[in-house]
């Protein structure tokens, strides 16, 4: 009697643990697919994501995001598109499972959700009035120069210029980068710091008006390892992130992945593969 009591108990004991890692277990990809359907934040920047004239959501990230869903077995994406700066926001809120945005991975970032590997590796760049009538440099030296420079917020561009402890005075926060580029050209502003691929983008669509696309020299500061774009998840979503890397490594590179960074102008940007 004694020795069955002892068998039940440890029967128990051995069903209760092995409940407790049931619960533990991220079930993230399981419930999406059983669902039939991934949310996919995005916000608007060239060329990494932009809605196209018929209104269908494209861009570097978002086309890569639809191909790796496919290759998840979940049919359909709802996308949600918001500021950049409520992205992570969104993800912690569980409104979106996923941000497809061209979103940098940061340390500060890396503290709030997961990345998937990077996609791209890009410069940084500015936009300058017409001849560069104050000289801008690079980052660095259009920090110590005293400039007033625009940027989107909570973007990269916006932390390194804080970790270069620029002023708040000096820092013009704005939504976009057409509002930072009229920024530049009424005086506004100095420059406008944003990525190499944002900025060509803009060249290419003749949105530059009165203002010069300057790509700074490369050299050691803080525009060193500047950007490494990559997909974002919930911290405990470890599931979905797990299974995303696992299509999304063997995509980047292929035939696949270098055509659409041709159809977007980012062909001469090396890939991470």
């Amino acid at each position: 009697m004694k020795k069955r009591w002892r068998l039940s108990l440890f029967t128990s004991a051995i069903l209760v643990l092995l409940g407790l890692l049931f619960l533990g277990r991220d079930h993230s990809l399981d419930r999406l697919r059983q669902a039939g359907s991934i949310r996919i934040g995005y916000a608007v920047e060239a060329p990494y994501a932009f809605v196209s004239p018929d209104g269908s959501v494209t861009g570097e990230a978002p086309e890569i995001a639809r191909r790796m869903a496919a290759g998840l077995g979940i049919a359909r994406v709802e996308w949600r598109q918001m500021e950049f700066s409520e992205l992570i926001g969104a993800l912690q809120a569980d409104r979106i499972d996923v941000a497809a945005a061209g979103l940098f991975i940061t340390s500060d970032r890396e503290a709030r959700v997961s990345f998937s590997v990077p996609t791209m590796a890009v410069r940084p760049a500015l936009l300058v009035a017409r001849g560069n009538p104050k000289a801008v440099a690079s980052y660095e030296q259009a920090a110590r120069s005293g400039a007033h420079m625009a940027v989107l917020e909570g973007s990269m561009e916006q932390q390194i210029l804080l970790r270069l402890g620029v002023p708040a005075a000096h820092i013009l926060v704005v939504p976009d980068a057409l509002t930072g580029q009229h920024a530049v050209e009424s005086g506004l502003a100095d420059a406008l710091l944003l990525s190499e691929p944002t900025l060509l983008w803009m060249a290419r669509q003749d949105q530059l008006g009165r203002t010069d696309l300057l790509v700074p020299r490369r050299g050691r500061g803080a525009d060193d390892n500047y950007g490494h774009p990559a997909f974002a998840f919930r911290r405990d979503a470890t599931q979905l992130r797990s299974a995303w890397n696992s299509v999304l490594v063997p995509y980047l590179g292929s035939a696949d992945h270098r055509a659409l960074l041709m159809s977007l102008g980012l062909g001469d940007l090396a890939t991470l593969k």
